[in-house]
């Protein structure tokens, strides 16, 4: 007898033919059995080798279809849990994937990394790149991102505002020009410009389909780098395969270098969340002015024991712009707001890719990530702990220019193409 039809046998009160191994964590296949009991709603992420024919035939079931997307292939639904039960014996169906909450996570930092050196060495502030900003909105009229806003959409229902303040911190840090503070909140690529794709609430919280489908648009639009200062808290550490993680792999197969915070969760072990844990992305941990390591910043190894974060970026006190009428960490003015997180961490992160990018056109996601890795200063801790070490972006240039040459660099250009398809190797 097939395992689920056996496991449906012992379940009192649950009246559905299952099959256990379409659940992709046997914790999420007991959330649903106990909401069937309930005859209760669950959203849910299903992959399907056609996820459109998927869409239809459940809507036709009564589901809600939610997204039907294109950067992976599945389809995010609300559905009752008894009917969740009965389609994991649909052969067309190939995996049930928990809808998990994600939320955020929460002036010296870029000299201390070497932006400013790049600036007026290189005469390179990332003109001409685009960041694209995962997150709870951007207030594009902060007078340090006015007019840096190309684009913006809404996956939570809310509206396009930023209502949280997050976002247009992480933008503040990424691309900010400092005029509201006479240059000295500037962020590390203060030439950049962003867009933006709202996918946490004002509480800081989403769900996986939202910010799958703010992935899939950002990609889209064809930016040069991707910001996600958010996760999931994955019981037990997560291993890379759930959907967001396959969401924020595929952006970097077509080109976009991806910064992802590893999480807030430490100082223990294997509490690097998703899509931190996703194996080709960049993923940051915190540090603080000294180069020691914050309490907070999640650490690996991950579920199939790679090494987890990649490199670490101050991410303690981070001082950045706060959106209009914002709480968001401790207020400093009308202007400003200091915060702590991988979250902050993270933007150091997508703004030294920018910076890059802009120098050396051709460069792929995977060199980038290389790059950064390689040239890192070791603070002599743990990899699980530090990574590589703390990006050290003056090093990076200096490795990276004697191999361009002069006469390769590209400044100037205003968008770098990156269609080549790449693959990444797992670090």
């Amino acid at each position: 007898m097939p395992k689920g039809k056996k496991s449906a046998k012992k379940d009192a009160g649950i009246k559905a033919e299952f099959n256990a191994k379409k659940f992709k964590r046997a914790s999420f296949l007991e959330k649903v059995k106990v909401n069937a009991l309930k005859d209760a709603l669950m959203p849910v992420i299903i992959e399907a080798k056609d996820p459109k024919a998927m869409a239809e035939k459940l809507k036709a079931q009564g589901a809600k279809v939610l997204y039907v997307y294109e950067i992976i292939k599945a389809v995010a639904v609300e559905m009752p849990a008894n009917e969740i039960l009965k389609a994991s014996k649909d052969k067309d169906l190939d995996l049930f994937h928990e809808d998990m909450e994600v939320h955020t996570c929460l002036d010296k930092s870029v000299p201390h990394i070497g932006a400013p050196t790049v600036w007026k060495e290189m005469k390179n502030k990332g003109e001409g790149m685009i960041v694209g900003v995962v997150d709870t909105g951007v207030d594009g009229e902060h007078p340090d991102l006015k007019g840096k806003l190309v684009a913006s959409e809404d996956f939570t229902g809310e509206g396009y505002f930023d209502g949280n303040g997050h976002g247009t911190h992480i933008a503040g840090t990424i691309a900010g020009n400092g005029k509201a503070s006479n240059s000295t909140y500037v962020g590390v690529a203060p030439e950049a410009k962003v867009i933006a794709a709202k996918v946490l609430a004002s509480n800081g919280s989403g769900t996986f389909s939202g910010v799958i489908a703010g992935i899939e648009w950002a990609a889209k639009q064809n930016p040069h780098v991707m910001n996600l200062s958010l996760g999931a808290n994955v019981p037990g550490s997560c291993d890379g395969t759930d959907p967001c993680s396959m969401a924020v792999e595929a952006a970097m197969d077509q080109g976009v270098i991806v910064c992802i915070a590893a999480g807030n969760a430490g100082p223990g072990s294997s509490t690097v969340g998703s899509p931190g844990c996703a194996k080709k992305v960049i993923t940051i941990g915190a540090s603080d002015d000294n180069d020691n390591i914050a309490w907070f910043s999640s650490r690996g190894p991950t579920l199939d024991n790679r090494v987890k974060p990649d490199i670490v970026l101050p991410g303690v006190d981070i001082i950045a712009a706060r959106a209009k009428d914002t709480a968001m960490g401790t207020i400093i003015d009308d202007h400003h707001t200091q915060a702590s997180g991988t979250s902050m961490a993270t933007p150091h992160c997508a703004g030294v890719a920018a910076l890059i990018k802009a120098e050396f056109p051709d460069i792929t996601p995977q060199e980038v990530k290389e790059l950064l890795m390689n040239t890192a200063m070791d603070l002599e801790l743990d990899p699980n702990t530090q990574g590589k070490g703390r990006v050290d972006v003056t090093k990076a240039f200096a490795e990276k220019t004697p191999q361009q040459g002069a006469d390769t660099k590209k400044k100037g250009k205003k968008k770098a193409k990156k269609k080549s398809k790449t693959r990444l190797e797992n670090t």
